[in-house]
């Protein structure tokens, strides 16, 4: 019943910049962005708490990318700037029923989107 769909993946040149979004049908009080890329585990990226807008960011995404929420339209966004060879990826959009320790875990979320492919050329 509860579904979440990320748009906006695609390809880009190395040093470009790529917008995510994620449509979501209810608010959560965690949202989260995920990527997975071939033979390796997933990986947090950003995450949001909707109660006070804090971020949560991987070393990885720190300083270039940067995670959204806009209501009332219930969407998540993931804004990615600077983009390298190594950002290429599937990326997920995920969702918290409630409160998390950890915020950058896959394990802390009960809702995936579908997924949606970012490839970033050399």
């Amino acid at each position: 019943q509860v579904h979440l769909v990320e748009t906006g993946g695609g390809s880009v040149q190395a040093g470009g910049s790529l917008t995510l979004s994620c449509g979501t049908a209810s608010r959560f009080p965690y949202m989260a962005w995920f990527r997975q890329a071939p033979g390796k585990e997933r990986e947090g990226i950003a995450a949001i708490f909707d109660v006070d807008g804090t971020t949560y960011y991987a070393d990885s995404a720190k300083g270039r990318f940067s995670v959204s929420q806009d209501n009332p339209e219930n969407s998540l966004h993931l804004h990615m700037n600077n983009l390298t060879s190594d950002d290429t990826a599937m990326y997920y959009c995920a969702s918290s029923l409630g409160w998390v320790r950890r915020p950058l875990l896959p394990d802390e979320y009960t809702y995936w989107g579908q997924g949606t492919q970012v490839t970033v050329s050399a």
